[in-house]
């Protein structure tokens, strides 16, 4: 933690106080914070540095993009609590008029969002229609993981942050990792709409994820492993993230032929066995599995929940 006269000198100025009020409110890049500040980017690039530079702000690069959030020195502490508990006219005044230019920001965002969602709303479109309706897999999902408190959530492969939207709201905080930097930025789109707080956006590997051992409370992998080529080692590193007693959810589709889906969509593996999926958790030193089936369509999409601890509890009852 970096002393209190760095970081009262690196607040000692009404922009940068401004850039973490907003970032406050979400991540955002460079160029959006130019934009919520009605300021030039170089401007703005030298307040960020400062700030960076005491811990106040962390910088993430997603492709060619840079995202910025809060860091520790910000989100540690009496800080924020200390700012809130100095109220100003002029800086109320402030808040108001960056508020109205952040919404600008959220609609551009949900602009490009709904644009790559038109691009590739067929494909998505036919792979939903060879399974059980969404909101069905959905409603298993949420009482499954609802049956007790989620705590510290991690969705693997967030995709456009659907996961996120549905158990963030129930969880102490969330991340969600995906490669797609296309993604995740329908993904913030998504959650800034829903204004759900508390939610950290990450590009990663779900071979290499960028989280400690032990960081999590729930990891879901929803649609998500059959389009891996190491379905054990995903759900090892997984696993790896989970406290003593943490739970793995994963979400995907029974063993099947539909052989044009690995042509076509890309998809690595045609679903998964039961016996498959519980030598996988063993491996990774999971309680067996227990699973939900859920049939429909053409394809059986399964839930299969395990648990770090030596004994998973029986929290599917309700819902098989």
């Amino acid at each position: 933690m970096p002393a209190p006269l760095i970081l009262f000198r690196a607040l000692a100025d009404p922009t940068r106080l401004r850039i973490v009020a907003l970032l406050r409110r979400m991540e955002l890049s460079v160029g959006e914070l130019a934009q919520a500040l009605g300021q030039s980017q170089p401007r703005v690039s030298r307040h960020v540095r400062i700030l960076a530079d005491a811990g106040l702000c962390e910088r993430r690069r997603e492709g060619s993009w840079v995202f910025l959030g809060l860091g520790p020195a910000a989100t540690d502490g009496p800080l924020l609590a200390t700012i809130d508990a100095w109220p100003d006219a002029a800086s109320e005044r402030w808040e108001v008029a960056d508020a109205a230019r952040l919404e600008a920001v959220r609609a551009d965002r949900a602009a490009a969002a709904e644009a790559y969602f038109d691009a590739h709303a067929a494909e998505w479109d036919a792979i939903r229609s060879l399974h059980v309706a969404e909101d069905a897999v959905e409603d298993a999902i949420g009482r499954v993981l609802r049956a007790e408190p989620v705590g510290r959530l991690v969705d693997i492969g967030t995709g456009t942050g659907r996961m996120i939207e549905l158990l963030a709201p129930h969880a102490t905080g969330a991340i969600g990792i995906d490669r797609s930097p296309e993604m995740l930025r329908f993904a913030r789109a998504r959650i800034g709409r829903a204004e759900i707080a508390q939610v950290d956006l990450r590009q990663g590997d779900m071979y290499a994820l960028p989280l400690a051992d032990g960081s999590a409370d729930t990891v879901v992998l929803h649609q998500v492993l059959h389009y891996a080529q190491a379905p054990a080692a995903a759900i090892a590193e997984a696993a790896r993230l989970l406290r003593a007693d943490g739970r793995l959810l994963i979400a995907d589709f029974a063993a099947h032929d539909r052989e044009e889906l690995r042509e076509r969509e890309g998809h690595a593996r045609l679903g998964f066995a039961d016996e498959q999926m519980a030598g996988w958790f063993a491996a990774s030193g999971l309680a067996p599995p227990e699973v939900v089936e859920l049939e429909g369509g053409e394809l059986t999409v399964k839930l299969w929940l395990g648990r770090r601890s030596a004994v998973a509890k029986s929290l599917l009852k309700a819902v098989g």
